[in-house]
């Protein structure tokens, strides 16, 4: 999420002519359409020129054209005419024949906020930027004063295709120089140049210019949404801005982006502190209690996430027209789908029936149809939900592998192996380089006990994609489960982790490597690392076994109960259970 989306306006500085990227030679915009140039200050000669440098551009000669218009223009001092002109050259991609142009037009028209607009914005888009300084000012000074704190904010947007980052951030801490003291302006100049620096990477640079920004208000929201940029960015420092801001008024709008933050984060119980807090001071504003009812389903408290959901259905339904959430377009959707997983978590499957069945939004709808069908496999209709999913109607190529993979889990989980298989030999047989189904092929070897054939396709798998951490884990852990070459099993899961650090899937691994190799105390660290950060019925079977192979039993069945209740149909924990004879 970008935060500085939220306080953007539209900004007039950007016409309908966006220059940046036009003289680049792998520029995909199409050029401004052309239209004829109009001004009733021509006499018939200059008529007659402007006709022929018309004619000239329709027959593809642009370079007489732009003599032709531009000579027009600067004879009647006509802004449609420098306009054209300035178009004719963009067209042939003629950077300096459009830069030219604007600046004999700036030349003829010394106010016109329009003639500095595409000098500014042409040298930006050749990258000339320390010749945007003067422009720059020169933007500033001819801005009304009623748009000028708009126009400041906007400043970074027209620099992010430049190259020349810290260059960039020299240049507009120039222009904005006699703002940063403005007792008006200064917050939102510091915040400006803080973004700056943000592009740039300096992020000590902007951490500075945020705490300048806020000194001259803790009330103005700029220099609090690039606190908050910087407290996305990990730079500790920058929360304690942000709570400053929001003891003091902070809009609806910066708590959520702050709550979105918090969530990132994975810091979840702050997260719905603060959403409760907003749905307290304002009881009617609807994404709060969606948020928060995400948050609750994250925690697994299923009865309060149900009535926060149920309760933001209820103020969508609302005959208010103002409780259209902006926010979350998908809302209504988002809130059917999680009422049906909190229903299917208590096994009311015929509730989750009837909330997937009030999906509507058109990007929703095949989660919908998808969990439906898995719905009927519980009941113990495979084939009828195999036919639901086959009959869907494909939007997209993600549609169609979505479906795919939905069926081989279907027949995978049923133990449906060898029709599993030829499903995905049929797709790999027409995109022999899908990485996504050679990896599933090998995961379906692996089921079926060809290990054999999951190496030959694991390692086909590294080779069409070496950077894939999963190929690399999964081969690994496939030797250490199975007591096999376990120190080249190390090195393949070291390899996984240096790809993904810190993935806690890849971290049970490498301790179920190490429990193989007899190395209990650090299989045990590594476990209970990785289970703090995801608590996995997978993770949760290790962990208890090796537990329960050092005589810490109590805690070894603490740990399987929980993975059982998260998951009682996990086959790794089942096979655990049943492999050392426990009942829980």
């Amino acid at each position: 999420m970008n935060y500085y989306d939220h306080m953007r306006h539209i900004y007039r500085l950007l016409s309908a002519l966006l220059l940046a990227g036009w003289f680049s030679a792998q520029a995909q915009t199409p050029a401004p359409p052309e239209t004829p140039a109009q001004s009733s200050a021509l006499d018939s000669a200059l008529f007659y020129q402007v006709l022929l440098g018309e004619l000239s551009a329709q027959a593809q000669e642009p370079a007489a054209a732009f003599s032709l218009l531009l000579d027009a223009a600067r004879k009647t001092g006509d802004e449609a005419l420098f306009m054209r002109s300035v178009q004719v050259a963009i067209r042939a991609r003629s950077g300096d024949s459009a830069l030219q142009a604007a600046k004999a037009w700036r030349e003829a028209k010394p106010m016109s906020q329009e003639a500095n607009r595409f000098v500014l914005q042409i040298l930006l888009s050749m990258n000339r930027v320390p010749d945007t300084l003067e422009p720059l000012k020169r933007l500033l000074t001819l801005t009304p004063q009623r748009e000028l704190v708009d126009t400041i904010w906007a400043i970074p947007t027209l620099f992010e295709r430049v190259s020349e980052k810290q260059l960039a951030a020299l240049v507009v801490q120039k222009a904005l120089t006699p703002m940063l003291s403005d007792t008006a302006l200064g917050a939102t100049a510091w915040a400006t140049l803080g973004r700056m620096w943000v592009n740039a990477g300096d992020l000590v640079a902007a951490l500075r210019a945020a705490e300048k920004g806020q000194t001259f208000s803790v009330h103005q929201d700029h220099p609090a949404w690039l606190a908050l940029s910087l407290m996305r960015a990990d730079v500790s420092q920058a929360e304690s801005l942000v709570k400053i801001h929001l003891a003091n008024a902070a809009s609806t709008e910066f708590r959520m982006a702050y709550v979105q933050t918090l969530l990132l984060a994975k810091r979840n119980a702050e997260a719905s502190a603060e959403l409760r807090n907003i749905n307290l001071q304002q009881p009617d504003y609807a994404p709060a209690w969606l948020l928060e009812g995400v948050v609750n389903l994250q925690m697994q408290q299923w009865d309060t996430a149900e009535s926060h959901f149920l309760h933001y259905i209820e103020l969508m339904k609302a005959p208010a027209a103002a409780q259209t959430d902006t926010l979350s377009p998908r809302g209504l959707s988002q809130a059917y789908l999680s009422l049906a997983q909190i229903a299917m978590q208590r096994k009311d499957l015929q509730q989750a029936q009837d909330w997937l069945q009030r999906v509507d939004h058109p990007d929703d709808l095949l989660t919908a149809q998808l969990r439906r069908a898995n719905l009927m496999v519980r009941q113990g209709r495979m084939e009828e939900a195999l036919a639901l999913i086959h009959g869907l109607p494909e939007r997209s190529a993600t549609d169609a592998r979505l479906k795919r993979g939905a069926e081989v889990q279907i027949l995978r989980d049923q133990k449906q192996f060898a029709r599993a298989r030829k499903l995905l030999e049929t797709a790999l047989a027409d995109n022999p380089e899908d990485t996504d189904v050679v990896y599933e092929l090998a995961l379906l070897a692996e089921k079926m006990g060809d290990l054999a054939e999951m190496e030959l396709l694991l390692r086909r798998q590294i080779a069409l994609k070496p950077d894939d951490a999963q190929a690399y884990n999964a081969l690994g852990y496939a030797l250490a489960d199975r007591n096999l070459r376990l120190p080249e099993a190390r090195q393949l899961i070291e390899k996984a982790l240096a790809l993904a650090p810190g993935d806690p899937f890849i971290v049970d691994s490498l301790a179920w490597v190490a429990f193989r190799m007899g190395q209990t105390e650090e299989a045990l660290r590594l476990l209970r690392s990785a289970y703090s950060q995801k608590p996995d019925t997978e993770i949760a079977a290790h962990l208890g076994e090796v537990l329960w192979v050092t005589d810490q039993r109590e805690e070894a069945l603490k740990f399987w109960r929980e993975g059982f209740q998260a998951n009682p149909d996990n086959d790794t924990l089942n096979e655990t259970l049943q492999r050392l004879r426990v009942k829980l």
